[in-house]
């Protein structure tokens, strides 16, 4: 009978320490999962998304602190997985996020690519439009510049015309001139000849001058 109760005192004591040991498990288990789930409450990246799966993650926990034995392991599974899902939610919702945010700045970079690209255009339609502006006002300088040319050689062709009828005006009364020096000098040598020798031969009359017309055509 002795015998027995030790027996009976031994297994109860092994189921205490088995008891304990599960006791200590769940415990680790709960703190394990308790502390990934604030940890992801606490990131400052991603402990604003995800608030209803982390509810639930924590519901989980709750759910695996009061399992009975033959519970445990279904709601440890169920724990872990619910912070897993947290976590990826959390994930996802960050991620998706950022890609809005490179899709705005995207967006933002094609808009205002579009509008340098439309400003480049506005100023190189100016530069053209000054360009030809200025081969406009080239083009009628030259215009001008050929007119008063033109006018200018007609002038110089006009006043070469009247110089040559000057020139030849001239030359005739130089010509007359010369005509009358030479009769002249032909007079005075008859003169000096019959006063040499002092003949009363009548001298002829002297030819009459003729009359000589001065060309005084001006420019």
């Amino acid at each position: 009978m002795k015998r027995l109760s030790i027996i009976i005192a031994s297994m109860a004591l092994a189921m205490a320490a088995v008891g304990a040991a599960h006791a200590r498990q769940d415990d680790i288990d709960i703190n394990r999962l308790t502390g990934s789930l604030d940890q992801l409450a606490n990131d400052p990246s991603l402990g604003g998304y995800a608030q209803a799966e982390q509810a639930r993650a924590r519901d989980a926990i709750n759910r695996l602190a009061q399992a009975s034995s033959r519970e445990r392991p279904h709601d440890l599974y169920l724990a872990e997985r619910r912070v897993d899902l947290a976590k990826a939610a959390a994930q996802l919702q960050d991620a998706q996020l950022k890609l809005t945010q490179l899709d705005r700045e995207h967006d933002q970079i094609l808009l205002d690519n579009s509008r340098r690209d439309a400003e480049m255009a506005r100023r190189e339609l100016e530069r053209q439009r000054l360009q030809y502006q200025l081969s406009q006002e080239e083009a009628a300088r030259l215009q001008q510049q050929g007119q008063e040319y033109s006018q200018a050689a007609d002038q110089a062709r006009a006043e070469a015309e009247q110089a040559k009828k000057l020139a030849a005006a001239q030359s005739k009364v130089a010509n007359a001139a010369r005509r009358e020096a030479a009769l002249a000098a032909q007079a005075a040598k008859a003169m000096r000849s019959q006063m040499q020798d002092g003949g009363t031969v009548e001298t002829a009359p002297a030819p009459k001058k003729k009359a000589t017309k001065k060309h005084t055509d001006q420019p």
